[in-house]
Parts: C-alpha cells; sequence; structure tokens
C-alpha cells in the first residue's frame, strides 16, 4: 500500500512475525506494543503499526551482507530498538549526512557509486543485550540508522552496509509519523533469528537428556521437522533407553563435541543450563548460527497453535496431564509438551513429555523458574498457584501478571487471595465462594478422592486434597475450551498420572516405596500430608537439587520438615544434588538436617544412597511408607527402585 493509504488490518503472516519478534529471548515486551516499526526483511518492507493496523509502508534495503550485529560485519542487527533521535528535521531532500551531521552538499539524482545517507537520520538505540546493545555490538556505536538513499532503485532488495534505507520521499513521510522512543524491531529469518522448525531446518538441541529440551525436540519431530542433539550424560552411556526413545522418532544423537552444530544445522537450542563453555555453544557461535532458547521455541509452537498454558509455583506437570487426559478422553486429539513424564503415553512406549496431535489445541507446562512463562501468548493461560520456589512471591506474581495479559481468549485462576487481583475477570476455581468451578470434597481415601462439581461427582485416582484442587483447575480450563463437565467424568476416572508424583514403585514386606517429584516446600508438604493416609508412619528422603534454589530457600525447608515430620516420622537427606556448572558449592544437607534436628524433628544425613539403603532397612516397619522425594536427577527412581529391593532382601 502507499506510505499515504489508509489504515488496514495486520494479515496473518504479519501477525505470525510480531508474535515470534515478542518472542524473542531478549525481547523486553510481554506484548507488542500499540505503535511499532516493524522491519520485514524477508520482503524488504518497513511498516508502521498503530493499534493493530498497518498505517504505513515503505519498500526499504537492509543489510547486503544479512542479519547480524557484530561491529565491522556490515550487517543490519536484528530485534528490538528504539528510535534514539530524529536528525535533519528542516533539511532540504537530497542533504548529504556524514557522521550524522550535515555537509552542506546535496543528492540531485546523479549517479554515484558511493551509498549516501540523505534527506533525515532515524538513529537507532539498541534493546536486547548482546544482541545489538552492548561491547561488540552496540547498534547505536555502529551508526545504524534509518535513512534516505541514492540508490532508490535498489530498493526492495538487501543493499546496505547495515543500516535500513528508504527512499527520500519515504524517509520524510516517515520522519514526520514517528517520535523519539518509538520501538523498531527488525525481524529477519538468518543470524540472530529462529528459522522455521517445521519447514525441513535441523534444529540441535544441546542437553537434549533433559525433560524440557527432550519434549521440544521430539514434539518438532512428531510434527515432522527435523531434530538432533546432545546430551554429556548420554555421552557417559547414562539412560540407554531414553536415548533410544529419541532416535526412534528420527532425533538424531551426536557426541556433544560442537559436531552437532556443524554441516546442515540451522539453529542451536539451549536452555538456561547450558553453558557458554558447551562446545555446541562454540560451534554455533563460531558459524554464526541462531541460539534459540528454549523458552522461545516452545514461545514459537505455543503462539502457532491454541495453546493452553499451565502455571504456577506447584501442581503444572499433573494439571496438565489431566488437561491432556481430559481432552484426549473427550475426543479433541489435543498436543502436550510439559516437564513430567505422562504414564499414558509411557505406555504407548513414548518417553512421556510430549505428544503431537491432529487438532490445534497444545498444552504446555508454562515455567516460572527461568522466567519464560512471560513469552507465552496462549489462547487459555492457568495459574494454580502461588507461593516461594525460585523466585520471591513479588517477582513470580508479576510474571502471572504478565501471563494474563498475553492470553488471548481466557484466563483460568486459583481463588486463593495470593493471587489477588489476578482473580478479576478470570474463571476462578476452588472450594470457596469466589470460584466460578467450585468443588466439594466427598472422599479422601488412601490412593483416591471423591468430589462434586456442579452436581456432577468426579471420582480421581490418585490420593491427595491437592490432587482434587489439580482436578477442579483441569475441569475449569476444559470448560474454556468448551468442554461439557460431563465429558470430562471418565477421562478423570481413567487419569494414569504423572511419572514421580506419588508414584508408588512396590510394597516390599508391608512397606510401600513411593517415588515423588516433590522440590519445594510447598510440594514436600503435600507429599507428606498424602503419605500420611497411607502409612502409619511416613520415612521421607530427600534430595535437595542445586546449590542457589537451596541457598535460596534453606529456611524454608527447616520449616517445613520441623513443623511437617510427626514425632513418630524419620527424614533423611541426601547431598545436594550437582549436575555440574559453575555454582558456588558452599553448602551442604548436613547444615540444613543440622537444623532441622535443633527445631525437634527426627532427621539424619545420608552421606550416600548405600548408607541410605540399609539404614531404611533397618529401621522401616511394615505399614510405614518410604517416600522418595528430589527433582532434576534422573537416577532417583532407579534409587528408589533399589529401596523397594533392599526392603526385600532385608526382611527375607
Amino acid at each position: 500500500m502507499p506510505s499515504s493509504g489508509a489504515p488496514i488490518q495486520l494479515t496473518e503472516r504479519l501477525q505470525a512475525l510480531l508474535t515470534r519478534a515478542v518472542a524473542r529471548a531478549r525481547s523486553p515486551f510481554p506484548s507488542a506494543p500499540p505503535r511499532l516499526l516493524l522491519v520485514d526483511v524477508e520482503h524488504q518492507r518497513l511498516l508502521l503499526i498503530d493499534d493493530g493496523r498497518v498505517t504505513a509502508e515503505y519498500a526499504i534495503s537492509t543489510a547486503a551482507n544479512g542479519i547480524g550485529g557484530e561491529s565491522g560485519s556490515f550487517r543490519t542487527p536484528p530485534g528490538w530498538h528504539r528510535i534514539h533521535r530524529r536528525i535533519g528535521a528542516s533539511a532540504a531532500r537530497g542533504t548529504i549526512f556524514v557522521s550524522r551531521e550535515p555537509t552542506g552538499e546535496r543528492w540531485e539524482g546523479e549517479t554515484r557509486d558511493d551509498d549516501l545517507i540523505l534527506t533525515r537520520i532515524l538513529t537507532l538505540d539498541g534493546l536486547e543485550d548482546d544482541i545489538n546493545r552492548g561491547p561488540g555490538c552496540d547498534s547505536l556505536e555502529r551508526y545504524i540508522y534509518l535513512h534516505g538513499t541514492n540508490q532508490e532503485d535498489r530498493l526492495g532488495t538487501p543493499a546496505s552496509h547495515g543500516c535500513v534505507r528508504l527512499s527520500n520521499l519515504d524517509i520524510v513521510d516517515l520522519f514526520d509519523r514517528v517520535q523519539e522512543g518509538d520501538p523498531v524491531v527488525i525481524v529477519a529469518p538468518g543470524p540472530g533469528e529462529m528459522p522455521d522448525p517445521l519447514a525441513g531446518a535441523r534444529f540441535h538441541y544441546a542437553g537434549v537428556g533433559g525433560s524440557g529440551m527432550s519434549a521440544l525436540a521430539q514434539f518438532q519431530a512428531m510434527r515432522g521437522g527435523r531434530a538432533s542433539g546432545s546430551d554429556r550424560g548420554f555421552d557417559r552411556g547414562e539412560r540407554p533407553e531414553a536415548r533410544a526413545q529419541l532416535q526412534a522418532l528420527g532425533v538424531a544423537l551426536y557426541p556433544q563435541s560442537g559436531d552437532g552444530a556443524e554441516g546442515d544445522c540451522a539453529a542451536l537450542v539451549v536452555s538456561t543450563a547450558v553453558e557458554d563453555s558447551v562446545p555446541d555453544v562454540a560451534t554455533a557461535k563460531r558459524r554464526g548460527l541462531p541460539i534459540v532458547h528454549r523458552s522461545e521455541m516452545l514461545a514459537h509452537f505455543v503462539a502457532s497453535m491454541r495453546s493452553i498454558a499451565i502455571s504456577g509455583t506447584s501442581g503444572k506437570s499433573s494439571v496438565t496431564a489431566m488437561v491432556f487426559e481430559i481432552l484426549r478422553g473427550a475426543g479433541r486429539d489435543p498436543s502436550v509438551i510439559t516437564g513430567g513424564d505422562l504414564v499414558l503415553l509411557q505406555r504407548e512406549g513414548l518417553w512421556g513429555n510430549a505428544w503431537a496431535g491432529k487438532s490445534d489445541l497444545l498444552v504446555i507446562e508454562a515455567d516460572e523458574s527461568d522466567g519464560s512463562l512471560i513469552r507465552y501468548q496462549p489462547a487459555i493461560g492457568v495459574v494454580l498457584n502461588l507461593s516461594r520456589d525460585h523466585k520471591t512471591e513479588s517477582e513470580v506474581a508479576t510474571m502471572f501478571a504478565t501471563l494474563k495479559s498475553r492470553t488471548r481468549e481466557r484466563f483460568v485462576c486459583y481463588e486463593e487471595a495470593a493471587l489477588g487481583d489476578l482473580r478479576d475477570g478470570a474463571l476462578v476455581f476452588g472450594s470457596g465462594p469466589l470460584a466460578a468451578v467450585s468443588g466439594s470434597v466427598s472422599e479422601l481415601r488412601a490412593d483416591s478422592s471423591t468430589f462434586v462439581v456442579d452436581g456432577v461427582t468426579f471420582t480421581l485416582p490418585v490420593p491427595g486434597a491437592h490432587n482434587v484442587d489439580n482436578a477442579l483447575a483441569a475441569i475449569a480450563t476444559c470448560q474454556a475450551v468448551g468442554v461439557g463437565l460431563s465429558d470430562m467424568v471418565a477421562p478423570l476416572a481413567a487419569y494414569q498420572g504423572v511419572a514421580r508424583r506419588f508414584q508408588s514403585l512396590g510394597l516390599a514386606h508391608g512397606v510401600e516405596v513411593i517415588d515423588d517429584f516433590a522440590h519445594n516446600p510447598a510440594k514436600i508438604r503435600a507429599a507428606l500430608h498424602t503419605a500420611r493416609l497411607r502409612g502409619k508412619r511416613v520415612l521421607a528422603i530427600y534430595q535437595p537439587h542445586g546449590y542457589g534454589p537451596t541457598r535460596f530457600l534453606r529456611e524454608d525447608f527447616v520449616h517445613t520438615f520441623a513443623t511437617e515430620l510427626r514425632a513418630q516420622d524419620r527424614a533423611w537427606l541426601l547431598e545436594i544434588f550437582y549436575a555440574g556448572g559453575t555454582a558456588v558449592r558452599d553448602l551442604s544437607s548436613a547444615d540444613l538436617v543440622r537444623d532441622i534436628v535443633a527445631r525437634g524433628a527426627e532427621a539424619e544425613f545420608a552421606p550416600s544412597r548405600e548408607w541410605l539403603q540399609a539404614r531404611v532397612a533397618e529401621v522401616a516397619e511394615p505399614g510405614d511408607l518410604v517416600l522418595v522425594m528430589g527433582a532434576r536427577d534422573p537416577s532417583l527412581t532407579q534409587f528408589a527402585k533399589a529401596l523397594v529391593t533392599s526392603l526385600g532382601q532385608g526382611r527375607a
């Protein structure tokens, strides 16, 4: 359209570009600003967008060398900027500028070999650290502009030396429409930008053995994309079953040597846990490949489907599984990407944390621990609860508010007071007067629960009052996408659960062993409460994960064990799980045990798993329940299974 044409609605393609721009790992905006300039590199167009409408469009010329923020690269920098200064307001058309200053000369249409900066200048200040702001990549220091050009015949093709060029008529028109501070985003596939993961390009996942990374790699492969990965655990010969499951889906596995980022690799996917010292990262940087954060990949899939994002500091995996199983049981054929392993999918021979259905519904677990949930734009946003975990409550509440603001259709929220204003305008679930989806518990049993919602009776085959709350969240969420209550009864009654969510691994001489993912104080408290329903004594085992999280929650852990353990219960803490990296290792589980014992509870530090196996076999009695808790360490389940074996041998 001409620059002075009537405003038009954003096309589906432009909306997708905006979604991708906001989902960038370092985007400063939780949602698209109402007014911005969008540089569409693929089509060599610049668009001025106001309140969801294109109010002006111009042919442009970006860099002949492509997209990249490095100084001296002669590339156009990617990502978010703001207009820093408007220069040349009174200059005549064709005025020649050098170093942002008018020279007194004018270009009057003559043929020249040099690339001139003409008429007006809009300087750009980068907003993304290490991409277009900071040493070696700073757009302002690089003299990146929007400006007029003497090479107007080359507009519409990449031909500049790094700036964004317009015709002299168009730069005057644009100059008069914008203000200093207006956001500008430069979007293009290529270095620094994510290519389409379903268009045939190979994405390489560093740390593909992790729950979040493996789910994305599997989902990309299931949707017809090409995925590969590396993992130092696989290099050590660990977890052959997980390796085989990835390979069965077509995910190619490489040593974590950098080889996976060579050849036809189009992008490297990393999580927060992947450090710059990993060889795959060094190779990707050397080759100029896009390095895509896990959250950016997930945000892309969320934006491209009718997605349901489940967030909260406790219960995310369980509710994600319940919603998936309800939708599947109701014939909606949904997809899922989650951090927990669904037993339903495991019984179908899969890893359990990803599935690609045929409908447009996608259920995801939206994690607040690394702040990534603010990148998502789901159709349905869900917040389950709020407590201290990886971050302070106020920090997490701010992220939840952002998720609510970015939810496209309906926001679902628990009734608890800690969620405050989030409940305004939301579909509220719970058991109190604020809940629109309200449940009343009929019976809590050792292995199941019964509750009633709006006259409909539900039976849930997992124990614990917290799981009734989880089920109410799932019911409210499925109602938000149009599933009737009667269609949810059978799927919830057949719910198969999530691995390591109060999962019974066996009974040996009257002693049951439960494996549970509980890793923060709220989850540990819920697991202990549930354990009391089926064991005369609770023999609790906990392995903290990560020195930073343990240090942050130290007092909360001590308080939880000191107040929740009954006089007859016992607790053992294994040493803090260390996955490698540069963490400061200045704390021990023995320090927590000392504080717990000082508060009057029965607790011991376990110097090794072998010692602990013998100790549990020594003290356990028929009717006891051994509760193994912890996260991140994939070997914990094997340890819990070994306890079943040792208990059986010890009592033979």
